[in-house]
């Protein structure tokens, strides 16, 4: 396979934030890409150069139609962490993908998964896709990012970093963590997609090195020009905020990685993997300073006198 030839890829979650930044590089890159949505047209994000169907994944008909005449696919589970429902997904992507005669599926798992069988829903629900999707036989590579830089350009964290320096994250401070970006999500998500003899392989991507909240901190005070100091967030606290954005199931099913994370049953989930997923997939991902310093921090100031037109989200 060779990323010149146009592909034709299923993605699945393209209308949320991960799955969508991949849709997007793909597109760049002159690759066609349809996904499937429960979405009103008018609530779609905008996603130049993807075709949109409507449908639901528990549906097999209607994931099958997305994936008719699909080369490739990619797929981000939605925020759903009840078993029976994370395996019909499953079930039905792999079924579809293997009657499209798909040559490759890349399956994002939300994050890292621990070793041996865990409580948490978050992991085993993943864990279970995964399963399910290895089992059905479909040419199958797995990534498994850390956490999201993303996730702290946000109204939670934004205005606090800005006005007064605190990056607060529900992660231990001493939590060795390779903060990835969406974007770098999606530099991973096309190598996997695109590289030679990587079927059955799984990979922990992640940023270019580990970082404890103290050099995130570090990190951050560099990319913005001012001194940041790292709070550790209790991850309950942390659950509330979410409750009242997500509701209490789908809090639940996030917050269980930073209750997880928080017990120090295994400090290391979310720390690299000594560069062997960047060598392998060839990427160069670059340091946290330089995503800081790209983003639009002042649009959460408190003293920004009128909003910046430009602002990219």
């Amino acid at each position: 396979m060779s990323s010149e030839i146009p592909m034709r890829v299923a993605v699945v979650g393209a209308t949320g934030f991960q799955g969508g930044a991949v849709a997007r590089l793909l597109a760049e890159r002159h690759h066609r890409v349809r996904t499937l949505t429960r979405r009103p047209e008018a609530d779609r994000p905008p996603l130049p150069g993807a075709f949109f169907l409507a449908g639901d994944l528990g549906v097999p008909g209607e994931v099958r139609r997305l994936f008719a005449g699909a080369t490739h696919a990619f797929v981000t589970m939605p925020l759903v962490y009840d078993e029976t429902r994370v395996e019909a997904y499953a079930r039905n992507i792999a079924e579809a993908a293997l009657a499209a005669g798909t040559s490759r599926l890349v399956f994002n798992a939300n994050t890292r998964v621990p070793l041996g069988p865990t409580d948490v829903a978050a992991f085993e629900t993943r864990r279970l896709a995964e399963r399910v999707l290895r089992d059905s036989g479909v040419p199958l590579v797995v990534v498994r990012p850390p956490v999201y830089l993303d996730n702290l350009f946000s109204p939670w964290n934004g205005p606090a970093l800005v006005d007064d320096g605190v990056l607060a994250y529900p992660l231990p401070e001493s939590a060795r963590t390779a903060w990835l970006s969406h974007r770098g999500l999606a530099e991973a998500a096309l190598a996997a997609l695109t590289r030679e003899g990587l079927e059955g392989r799984t990979f922990d991507i992640g940023g270019d090195r580990a970082l404890t909240g103290r050099d995130l901190a570090a990190a951050f005070g560099r990319g913005l020009g001012r001194a940041v100091r790292y709070e550790e967030l209790d991850p309950a606290v942390f659950e509330r905020g979410l409750a009242q954005l997500l509701g209490p199931e789908t809090a639940a099913g996030v917050a269980g990685i930073y209750h997880y994370m928080a017990s120090g049953a295994d400090p290391l989930l979310m720390a690299d993997d000594d560069g062997v997923s960047s060598e392998v997939l060839g990427l160069e991902p670059a340091p946290v300073e330089e995503w800081v310093a790209r983003q639009p921090w002042q649009v959460w100031s408190t003293d920004a006198e009128e909003p910046d037109a430009d602002v990219r989200r």
